[in-house]
């Protein structure tokens, strides 16, 4: 794995962190977040195993498996879920 593969994740993070804040927020962090992700998949298909120039992000098949997981999640999440289902108004349960 490369430097600019961990920053990547990195930014995920702290995106959905940030985005995390409204509804609205976190569902463009998973739909945009996993359309990002299944593209990098598609990239690292082409070319992660390429020593060329074009292979900038090195990948492997286990990091195209992640980020297919991650992306049909993210994107299947921000999909199914609707702001219906984000209730406020329940406590939070006792531990």
């Amino acid at each position: 794995m490369s430097i600019l593969h961990n920053i990547v994740h990195l930014l995920f993070g702290v995106a959905g962190i940030a985005l995390a804040k409204t509804f609205e927020g976190a569902r463009t962090y998973l739909l945009g977040g996993g359309v990002i992700y299944l593209a990098l998949a598609v990239y690292g298909a082409i070319w992660g195993a390429d020593e060329g120039g074009a292979n900038f992000i090195p990948m492997n098949w286990a990091d195209n498996v992640l980020h297919i997981a991650l992306g049909v999640g993210m994107v299947g999440l921000g999909v199914v879920l609707d702001k219906e289902m984000v209730r406020r108004d329940t406590a939070a349960p006792a531990v």
